[in-house]
């Protein structure tokens, strides 16, 4: 891993990935394809694109049977598990709908709704992932939507994992489609005759998939366009070189441009987590990927004193922050922006990925200096309730006039004085 001293800079910021001119297009195409030809281009482009020829869209009771059938027992009870602590986690959450009464009788308030309808995007094709469906069904559940609609790419026979089948299945998501990529995307915000569109869609995916959501947004609400995986470690001198670089390979496996960084006071332990790192790389399965990430991404930063590695990482704004220090909850208070913290020797980034119960899904790239991670909030929306009395009309009526005038707007002074008019 590069080594940097205090006098050099560090950042995690990637360009975000806009995509190429032919990607841009290649997604349009889909889009206008899907909007134009309805399941026929699901189909076409699901056997063209995911090599997969289907009978038909969506996931049948007896594909949901033999699911179940693959999977072990011990397992699925381990996702039990997962899905009740991340569903307690998420109920704290929950906002309440609120009403004040003035002196003057006036009634203000907010009014709390679920959204109707939402699409969760669920990545495919060799790899499984069920903690991305509990993470996006979960808090879309607590807040109260009633339709969840799950998509996902079809393997080469046209089946989805038996683990996100059964993943599903445990959470009670009962409308499943087997198409991915753009024209996913697409279905879900514009429609076709076997999926009805939805208000609002999450999820993570391919670039074509990031693309087709910034490309449907304002038709339909989406959740993040979410970059490369990083991490940050913070340690002391007794951070345990060997933890430190399994948690920064854990984030460094999933993608040559992942970010995995060390902010540390000690110069001895980082040498000694740069040399664990090259030890433990070489035995990972998906060594090249995260060789290339360490190469092209992962830093180690050795700071003059805690101060200044905490500078360092309120400038950074990690996805992930581990703080492996003697005293580690000391630290939490001063952390300003991070997606998640995670504190102390035991508590793994693999933690909260999959079992603590807080979401995974994480604003990425320094945007956790203005965003939180995925939560029941993502799935509500507030209406403001305005019940004005005759009493506290009387009293503003012309204030609210005169604020009318002064922007040009005759049209809104004249509704209010009409009423103070019809009262003398």
């Amino acid at each position: 891993m590069r080594m940097v001293k205090v006098e050099a800079s560090v950042s995690l910021r990637r360009d975000l990935d806009t995509g190429t001119e032919m990607q841009r297009d290649a997604v349009d195409n889909i889009i206008t394809q899907v909007i134009e030809q309805g399941d026929h281009a699901l189909y076409t482009l699901t056997k063209t694109l995911d090599g997969a020829e289907l009978d038909q869209l969506r996931v049948t009771e007896a594909e949901m049977e033999a699911a179940y059938a693959q999977m072990d027992e011990e397992l699925i009870g381990a996702l039990r598990e997962a899905m009740t602590n991340i569903r307690d986690f998420h109920q704290r959450q929950l906002r309440q709908s609120w009403l004040t009464t003035k002196e003057d009788g006036t009634i203000l308030g907010q009014q709390i709704t679920a959204l109707d309808s939402v699409g969760v995007y669920v990545p495919g094709g060799k790899a499984a992932y069920p903690s991305s469906i509990m993470m996006n069904v979960i808090p879309a559940q607590v807040a109260g939507v009633k339709r969840i609609v799950m998509v996902s790419p079809p393997q080469a026979d046209g089946s989805l994992p038996a683990g996100v089948l059964v993943t599903a299945s445990e959470l009670g998501v009962e409308e499943i489609y087997k198409v991915g990529g753009a024209q996913a995307v697409a279905a879900l915000a514009y429609g076709t005759e076997s999926i009805t569109p939805v208000d609002k869609i999450t999820g993570p995916g391919n670039i074509y998939v990031a693309l087709a959501k910034r490309a449907v947004f304002g038709k339909v609400d989406i959740d993040m366009i979410a970059g490369p995986s990083e991490i940050v470690v913070l340690a002391d001198e007794t951070g345990d070189p060997g933890y430190i670089a399994a948690d920064l390979l854990s984030q460094a496996e999933h993608d040559e441009r992942a970010s995995a960084v060390l902010v540390t006071t000690s110069n001895e332990l980082a040498e000694q987590v740069s040399v664990e790192v090259e030890k433990q790389l070489a035995l990972l399965p998906r060594k090249d990927i995260a060789a290339a990430s360490i190469r092209d991404y992962g830093v180690i930063y050795v700071a003059r004193d805690i101060a200044e590695a905490i500078h360092v990482v309120n400038e950074l704004a990690p996805e992930h922050l581990e703080l492996l220090t003697k005293e580690p909850m000391n630290l939490v208070g001063k952390i300003r922006h991070a997606g998640a913290i995670f504190v102390g020797s035991y508590s793994s980034e693999p933690v909260g990925d999959y079992f603590a119960g807080p979401n995974h899904v994480l604003p990425t790239n320094g945007t956790a200096r203005f965003s939180s991670p995925l939560n029941v909030d993502d799935f509500i929306k507030k209406s403001s309730i305005i019940a004005y009395s005759k009493e506290a009309l009387e009293a503003n009526g012309s204030k609210i006039s005169a604020l009318a005038r002064l922007e040009g707007l005759e049209a809104h002074a004249r509704a209010i004085d009409i009423r103070l008019e019809g009262n003398k």
